[in-house]
């Protein structure tokens, strides 16, 4: 015992290349494909892999949209569960937590926790009158973090149980692990969520701008680089950062321009509970309602116009695609020192040329926080229509005690005549 316990010590003490090797993911590329280019350097054989499979991926996530909100809040969920247990996976086999008791149950048993905290404030939030018919939801909804709180509870009173003398330190290392991670992947997805609901185009500008400059960026770098751009990725080149930018800036602003000419994506989801579906059918906001522009003096030589007709929204995705093109991809060179500190390539083997699914959406998770946080920042105001569906939950005569007292404070301000019966 003493023995494994100076074992577990020394543990901490470990500098990078002390870190034990992860076995290489296995090559998962169609034996259709190796045939088709077995004539080709690895570097072409690379480039044709990921431009055959990103297409491929495209196609699916068009098709996605096309079948509504309802399919492209079951893709993020799976997106994020696939994450999770790559990152657990790793976690596992780079310390060896073969022996530990219950370690992968508690695993997934956070997961499932976090997820009911998450998804359930969704369900209040939203979908209020849809529980307000089913009594059976009231109980959950009312009593929501209660019940997350104890299910934590739960899981924590667990992992303490099963805590063994010979293990205490790696016990807690993966315990700790959990936790990043569920950070990294669950709340992030809740974000993903929320943007979703302000309208898809909160949803698919950003996700796709992020794409776009992941794409421009290969391309360009692919082609013309030749300064690195940081040591973490030494594939990453100025050439293609730069490229990319102004690649992802163009394509952002044309993207939600075709993109704010329809209710389909420009208006909130909403869940109809009349006909049990999720709809977009509204007033586009102004945001989404075409305006005339002045040209700045000095573009106006250039481009030869003094004005311009465009979306409001235009102008902000130009910030979104700012933000997907400088400040985005630090999640991927996050992720290459992650990757780098634990001797793996990818963070597996899901999808041939890629890697795995974290390893195509190490960006999204941190451009899905500052779309949030954009929002709600400079964007989102008082929502009758929320707010509406939080009052048809009250009961009766708390309904009567906010209407009287908002008719009070409509007269005093002269808006209501004070003879007006209700």
């Amino acid at each position: 015992e003493v023995d494994l316990e100076e074992r577990l010590h020394e543990l901490d003490l470990r500098n990078d290349s002390d870190i034990p090797d992860v076995p290489p993911p296995t090559d998962s590329t169609p034996e259709i494909l190796k045939r088709a280019l077995s004539g080709l350097s690895a570097r072409w054989k690379n480039w044709w892999i990921r431009g055959i499979l990103s297409l491929a991926m495209i196609s699916g996530f068009f098709l996605i949209i096309y079948l509504g909100s309802f399919m492209l809040m079951l893709l993020v969920l799976s997106i994020q569960v696939k994450c999770y247990h790559e990152i657990i996976t790793i976690g596992y086999r780079v310390y060896h937590s073969y022996d530990l008791p219950w370690f992968r149950s508690l695993s997934w048993y956070f997961l499932l926790c976090g997820n009911y905290f998450f998804y359930g404030e969704t369900v209040a939030d939203y979908f209020a009158t849809f529980v307000q018919r089913r009594e059976q939801l009231q109980f959950l909804i009312r009593y929501h973090r209660f019940i997350s709180f104890a299910l934590y509870l739960t899981g924590f009173c667990m992992f303490v149980l099963s805590l063994v003398k010979k293990h205490y330190r790696l016990q807690f290392y993966m315990f700790a692990w959990t936790h990043v991670t569920l950070l990294i992947t669950v709340t992030q997805s809740h974000l993903v969520i929320q943007n979703l609901f302000e309208g898809m185009i909160w949803f698919l500008v950003p996700i796709s701008s992020v794409i776009c400059n992941d794409i421009t960026a290969y391309i360009f770098g692919f082609f013309f680089g030749r300064t690195p751009l940081i040591k973490l990725s030494p594939k990453k080149t100025w050439e293609g950062f730069i490229g990319g930018f102004f690649s992802t800036v163009v394509f952002g602003f044309i993207f939600s321009y075709f993109l704010a000419q329809h209710q389909y994506f420009v208006c909130p989801v909403e869940y109809n509970s009349e006909t049990n579906r999720f709809v977009t059918e509204c007033e586009p906001s102004e945001l989404f309602q075409m305006k005339k522009y002045s040209v700045p003096p000095l573009l106006q030589p250039v481009l030869g116009w003094e004005t311009v007709n465009m979306y409001p929204f235009q102008m902000h995705s130009f910030a979104l695609s700012t933000f997907a093109s400088l400040i985005g991809p630090f999640g991927g060179f996050f992720a290459s020192g992650f990757k780098r500190a634990f001797k793996i390539k990818d963070f597996a083997d899901t999808i041939p040329g890629h890697g795995g699914i974290m390893d195509r959406f190490d960006c999204q998770y941190l451009m899905a926080t500052f779309v949030h946080v954009y929002i709600t920042s400079f964007i989102r105001g008082p929502n009758p229509s929320k707010l509406l569906k939080q009052l048809l939950i009250l009961q009766p005569e708390q309904q009567l005690s906010v209407y009287k007292t908002l008719k009070s404070y409509l007269v005093e301000k002269g808006i209501l005549q004070p003879s007006l019966r209700g």
